[in-house]
């Protein structure tokens, strides 16, 4: 599977981009990202697993804790596809602009 597929996929589930968010915060062990009310602790840690082998988050263990944060470089695949396709519109925009400035003449 290709580095960007593993991205859009990690990201697609809600309760992982939120996890994702949390840890923009700063650096989180699991039991600090469980939310009250909502998914258990062994959910959490099954959607860190995810986000890391995506390549989006790091762990640091210190004793018994688990401490997870953002790896800002697994972000890259999703902004190189961003970035082609910036192009992609941009070009077409132009072409679009110049075709409505000849269609007012």
């Amino acid at each position: 599977m290709l580095s960007q597929d593993r991205v859009f996929r990690a990201l697609a589930d809600p309760s992982r981009r939120a996890i994702f968010e949390r840890l923009t915060k700063g650096e989180a062990a699991v039991r600090d990202l469980v939310p009250r009310g909502g998914i258990s602790q062994p959910a959490v840690s099954q959607h860190l697993a995810v986000l890391r082998e995506a390549g989006l988050v790091a762990e640091r263990r210190e004793g018994r804790l688990v401490y997870y944060r953002v790896k800002l470089s697994g972000l890259r695949p999703l902004v190189d596809w961003i970035t082609h396709y910036q192009a992609f519109w941009v070009e077409r925009l132009d072409g679009l602009r110049a075709l409505l400035e000849e269609m007012d003449e």
